[in-house]
């Protein structure tokens, strides 16, 4: 059996001892997936026994098997990789599952390499995909039915998904003059019936060629193939293209004398002796386990070898660079990140490599965006290679032909024409006595950062100022001219443009892009109000009006409670004549003046002559007394803050702010990408945002150096790139920034359309300067250093904020179990002096109801002294039944 004993990727790597002893490598698959857990724990087995990156490192694979789509399940089975400490996530293949994966890695800063069809056109940042994307491979379709010269012809689909893959076709149709016909595969349905009824449509023209783009999945194109012959349409007639990928693991011997025309594509080198190898080993692995009708490697397959050989390259090359001594344990339930994810995934996304799949190279997003298709079609001895596409470039059907690695020497050591803008900080002219030429004649952070990027990549250049000094608009849609720096790249006046150049879709159909070397957003730009916010009612800032109304009802709540357990309980009665035993009658101190009297000193801490002596009521003061001591100690000491910073009141927080008034006038630069974000938006505020610019022209600027006057004068608001703006507020300190970003968008390097190669190396130099902090270095520069930088020290004003209900709400639930726990006292005191002590016969449920009622009535707080079961004194000729009973009204008690 053969070894490959050295990577086909590089030809010389440093090794490094920077890595842990164990790199952990976690891999999801669906349970029917078994040839891809082979062919993953194999090629990480030959890694390991070929020592030529970690010479002292051991990659050890981990693997879960999950039901297909069953997103719960695989989620969890993430987060449980995830936990050991993983380096890198592959897989898995359902969409919908990989949806929930990719959520979990970006979210813990893990890499998350994929090898399965997706339509997206965006990806996450941690995640890269070796599957090509949807619209390479529809042009590779394209070039194919333009090289046969189809001019009508039909496309069938079985899955939703199957409709995106072929969606270029339908937007070409006019342009190119086809006839296209649309089917679907119906769902419990033979396949038969639809070819039945596609050749009984063609019967009337039996000299006619049936020509048919059919996609559908691997494991039912072969069924779809066959009952396509049964009813006859695997005929000369016919002629067939195959968007699948996996032809090659098929067994086409039944439609092989057929005469058919059947086209396909294969991305998988089959004739490399490393395919053979793998081939030879996973057949041997899986016939252990049962499975011995493996024909092929699949692509897929195919794919996750030479992503988890990427991934070991990008990762001694990063740790060459920077030392990687530990993947720790992750939490998805307490969001632990991991380390270094981003940067790795950045490496992998700048390297490239020749594998079974061809060349692997990625763009700026993720995407897959070089790889070449060799053309299959069936013959008598099976299928046979007839040519490659490169899709979009070239189609050579009569030949076959080995396509040359694109180096990226060939952009080195040439001289480019740069054009850029005069914007601070960005680009402005350079202050000198003396009279500057050339690139000397500017300074900035555009101009400092494309000097780095010539060093890094090896270049020369020139800078030259916009003439019309635009950014790019489309001023001509039917011809497709554009004004700016965007024109001088389409007519080639300039190589590239480099600037604050935002990246839309709109520009990036005419232009390439290079990733991002700034991030950025639209924010509004407004003059810092004079005036300070003054209130007569301030000292009631420290607590919002929701707490001081639940402190008003607490205060009226507790004072009744305290009125109500005075009266229930019996210790709170004395005896008016106290030296005449003899006389029942009684006084309670609380009543309701009494109760409020007592609440209200105690909130104000003050002393009151009236004090409880039961212990339901000592409780009840007690809960009362933490109550206040916690409430007033928060006040007073947020009370304080309040008084000593005064809060400055803007008259907008926010677009929607502005855009509900008419008082502040707003606008933006009147040709840019602001301009064309207000203009495309569907958002209702930004839409009644651009009605009002619309109307109002004169908002609308000729530069930021005019808008930034405008603010000035008063009573306008622009809204521009929130980096300028912050260049803006480091030295002007009576401009402010208000609220965040209306949108997300980024700066990059744009070049001419068609040379991918191109900007793909210029990404390369930007994520190198950007994990070399070259690229932060320069901001701090030129943001808080240069040009009067860090004038402007923001002062934290009014940055104390009132107390919530979720701030003092605990004190609310310590006073209210303390009034449970004086109500349930005093109920016990009752039934304890009336069980023990009184002599009626009553029942004692009446009587607690009976006293109960007596309270709520607040009829006195003089009573009769209950009834003793023994006398108090012996010799006293008096007895208890001489003494007349009083009734619950108590109103003869005045008179006695």
């Amino acid at each position: 059996m053969f070894m490959p004993s050295v990577l086909m990727i590089l030809p010389f790597v440093c090794f490094s001892n920077g890595l842990p002893r164990v790199i952990k490598l976690g891999g999801l698959f669906e349970t029917d997936e078994e040839e891809q857990e082979t062919v993953f724990d194999i090629t990480v087995k030959w890694i390991n026994e070929d020592r030529y990156f970690f010479p002292r490192s051991t990659l050890v694979a981990y693997k879960e098997s999950h039901e297909s789509d069953n997103s719960f399940e695989v989620s969890k089975k993430v987060c449980k990789l995830l936990s050991f400490g993983m380096a890198g996530i592959f897989g898995p293949q359902s969409p919908a599952s990989a949806a929930h994966v990719q959520s979990i890695t970006d979210a813990l800063e893990v890499p998350h390499i994929e090898t399965r069809w997706d339509y997206r056109h965006k990806r996450d940042h941690l995640s890269i995909n070796l599957y090509p994307p949807p619209s390479l491979l529809n042009q590779a379709y394209i070039d194919i039915v333009k090289k046969w010269g189809w001019q009508s012809f039909i496309i069938i689909y079985e899955e939703n998904e199957g409709i995106i893959r072929v969606q270029d076709f339908l937007k070409q149709s006019p342009s190119n003059n086809w006839k296209i016909q649309v089917h679907k595969f119906l769902p419990e349905q033979p396949y038969r019936n639809l070819f039945r009824q596609i050749r009984a449509s063609f019967a009337k023209w039996p000299d006619k060629d049936i020509c048919i783009l059919l996609d559908v999945s691997k494991k039912q194109l072969f069924n779809v193939l066959k009952q396509a012959q049964q009813v006859e349409m695997m005929t000369v007639r016919n002629k067939y293209i195959l968007t699948s990928l996996d032809l090659h693991t098929l067994d086409l011997e039944d439609f092989q004398y057929s005469r058919a025309n059947i086209t396909g594509f294969k991305i998988v080198n089959t004739e490399s002796e490393v395919y053979e190898a793998l081939l030879y080993e996973t057949k041997d692995r899986m016939r252990s386990v049962g499975i011995s009708n493996l024909k092929a490697i699949s692509t897929s397959s195919a794919m996750l070898y030479d992503a988890v050989r990427l991934f070991t390259f990008a990762l001694d090359d990063f740790n060459n660079g920077k030392r990687v001594e530990e993947f720790p344990p992750m939490s998805c339930d307490h969001i632990t990140k991991g380390t270094d994810g981003t940067s790795l995934i950045n490496y992998m996304k700048s390297k490239w490599l020749r594998g079974l799949t061809g060349r692997v190279r990625f763009d700026g997003q993720g995407f897959r965006s070089t790889f070449d298709l060799d053309v299959m079609q069936l013959t008598t001895k099976g299928l046979k290679k007839i040519g490659y596409v490169l899709p979009g470039r070239d189609v050579n059907i009569t030949d076959v032909f080995e396509i040359e690695d694109i180096s990226e020497n060939q952009f080195e050591h040439k001289k480019y024409i740069i054009t850029t803008i005069l914007n601070k900080p960005f680009a402005m002219l350079r202050n000198s006595p003396r009279q500057l030429s050339g690139n000397d004649r500017y300074e900035g952070f555009t101009i400092d950062f494309i000097e780095e990027l010539s060093k890094q990549l090896h270049f020369s250049y020139e800078i030259r100022e916009v003439a019309d000094k635009k950014y790019g608009v489309e001023v001509d849609k039917q011809k497709g001219i554009w004004n700016g720096m965007i024109g001088e790249v389409l007519q080639g006046v300039a190589d590239m443009a480099v600037a604050d150049l935002t990246i839309t879709s709109t520009r990036e159909k005419v232009l390439d892009f290079s990733l991002p070397f700034m991030n950025t957003g639209i924010s509004i730009l407004f003059k810092k109000p004079t005036e300070k916010v003054k209130s007569l009612f301030s000292f009631l800032s420290p607590f919002s009006s929701e707490v001081w109304i639940y402190v008003v009802a607490a205060f009226l709540g507790v004072s009744f409670v305290l009125f109500l357990v005075g009266r229930l309980s019996p210790y709170e009665w004395e005896n008016v004549n106290p030296c005449r035993q003899d006389e029942r009658i009684q006084e309670n101190s609380f009543n309701i003046l009494n109760s409020m009297w007592f609440t209200i000193a105690s909130v104000m801490q003050q002393g009151c002559e009236v004090t409880p002596r039961s212990s339901s009521t000592r409780t009840v003061s007690s809960i009362w007394y933490f109550f206040t001591l916690i409430m007033i100690s928060s006040y007073t000491a947020n009370l304080a803050a309040f008084l000593t910073v005064e809060k400055v009141v803007y008259p907008i927080e926010s677009a929607k702010d502005l855009s509900q008034q008419t008082k502040i006038k707003y606008g933006c630069l009147a040709s840019g990408s602001t301009r064309a974000f207000f203009e495309s938006s569907s958002i209702s505020t930004y839409e009644r945002m651009w009605k009002f610019m619309q109307k109002h022209p004169e908002v609308l600027m000729e530069s930021n150096e005019k808008g930034k006057e405008k603010v000035y004068a008063g009573n306008y608001a622009y809204l521009m790139e929130s980096a300028s703006i912050q260049f803006l507020t480091e030295r002007e300190c009576n401009l402010t920034q208000i609220g965040g970003l209306l949108d997300h968008k980024g700066y990059g390097i744009a070049t001419k359309k068609g040379n991918k190669s191109l900007s793909d190396w210029l990404t390369g130099g930007i994520l190198k300067l950007q994990e070399s902090g070259v690229l932060h270095t320069l901001k701090e520069r030129w943001w808080k250093q240069k040009r009067g930088g860090g004038q402007c020290v923001e002062v934290q004003s009014g940055t104390v904020r009132e107390l919530g209900l979720r701030n003092v709400g605990g004190v609310f639930v310590v006073l209210l179990i303390g009034i449970l726990l004086a109500a349930a006292v005093a109920s016990l005191e009752f039934l304890w002096t009336y069980r023990k002590y009184t002599a009626s016969q009553e029942d004692i449920g009446k009587l607690m109801m009976k006293d109960i009622k007596f309270a709520i009535t607040c009829s006195s707080s003089v009573k009769e002294a209950p009834r003793y079961k023994r006398k108090r004194f012996e010799n006293s000729r008096s007895t208890m039944s001489d003494v007349t009973e009083v009734k619950s009204g108590y109103s003869d008690l005045s008179t006695k």
